[in-house]
């Protein structure tokens, strides 16, 4: 080590600039969860233990929205399964207007109507 340094030049600041979409953070993970991502990386062969407890996180993230979405619908169907369909008031209108047929001979029912 040199006696003196020249910091004149110097830059405040991280030494190596982050890639884009990424952000520096301190956190605290239990020790037994460390160790078993930095196994997992060194079981296959090398790599990034940070990369893979990104991953994961990314992962369970996405598996619980899609949980939601799933749940939300079994919900929505059994709640629309108790409800009766209704139709529409136009809907309706037409079918009043329609001729009702007497529950008489087949042939009455038909005169009856080119009568009217």
């Amino acid at each position: 080590m040199k006696k003196e340094y020249d910091l004149s030049r110097a830059a405040r600041g991280p030494v190596l600039t982050l890639p884009p979409g990424k952000t520096r953070i301190t956190i605290r993970i239990d020790d037994d969860i460390l160790t078993w991502f930095r196994k997992q990386v060194h079981a296959a062969g090398g790599g990034n233990y940070q990369s893979l407890m990104n991953g994961a996180l990314r992962e369970f993230i996405q598996r619980r929205d899609h949980a939601l979405e799933d749940t939300l619908r079994v919900v929505i169907r059994q709640e629309l399964g108790r409800y009766e369909v209704k139709r529409a008031p136009i809907a309706r209108a037409r079918s009043n207007n329609r001729m009702q047929l007497p529950k008489s001979a087949p042939g009455q029912a038909t005169r009856r109507r080119l009568r009217s």
